[in-house]
């Protein structure tokens, strides 16, 4: 697979060609569930990035030596032993955005881009070209988290980063926040709003 894409390709193909959240409709659950605010959209989508990169690279130096019948509980297992490395960080120097992303930093381990990615591509790849397949779909993922977490926040709560975005000038003429854009069914929509323009964009994704 590695040796049809160029390395370029397989880094940059996940940011909007090949994007696991908008074309292959992967993560959907976590991008509802922790975009109502800009922090931990960008703290879920570095973590995602993180497991996501060493794990690819753990599983293409080791992919010769899994049996095919245990290969997805070997997968589980390194993608568990990261997340939990990864959560204990978070514990220890993100406490409060930790306490917000609750138990869905854990469901990293069940999320579908990096079962996807480990089964379609380290199991077959060197280690350089499955990093950068990691990093680019990591960072496809958390590309979509930062935009509809931007979005939300700030019709929803006119902050970004917990600092006023919106000037207060607008809210003396008469401007009033969203209070449906923080509430995970806007997060849907959003989702659907960016695939729509993705979709405009990209005439070839198009159902026929």
């Amino acid at each position: 697979m590695a040796d049809k894409l160029t390395k370029r390709q397989i880094f940059f193909n996940p940011f909007s060609k090949n994007n696991p959240v908008i074309v292959q409709i992967l993560g959907i659950c976590s991008v509802l569930a922790v975009t109502a605010k800009l922090e931990p959209a960008i703290v879920m989508g570095a973590s995602v990035i993180m497991v996501l990169a060493f794990s690819n690279v753990i599983i293409s130096l080791i992919r010769a030596t899994i049996p095919t019948n245990i290969r997805i509980i070997v997968q589980l297992v390194v993608v568990a032993a990261l997340v939990v490395i990864v959560d204990q960080f978070l514990k220890a120097y993100a406490y409060d955005v930790s306490r917000q992303l609750s138990v869905f930093i854990g469901l990293i381990i069940t999320n579908c881009i990096l079962m996807g990615r480990l089964e379609a591509f380290a199991m077959s790849n060197a280690p350089w070209p499955s990093f950068l397949d990691g990093v680019g779909n990591g960072c496809g993922y958390a590309l979509i988290l930062v935009g509809v977490g931007s979005i939300r926040e700030l019709l929803g709560s006119g902050t970004l980063m917990g600092h006023q975005a919106i000037p207060q000038w607008a809210y003396e003429h008469g401007y009033a926040n969203n209070g449906l854009m923080i509430l995970p069914p806007m997060a849907l929509i959003v989702v659907a709003c960016i695939i729509w323009v993705h979709r405009y964009k990209h005439k070839d994704l198009q159902e026929k």
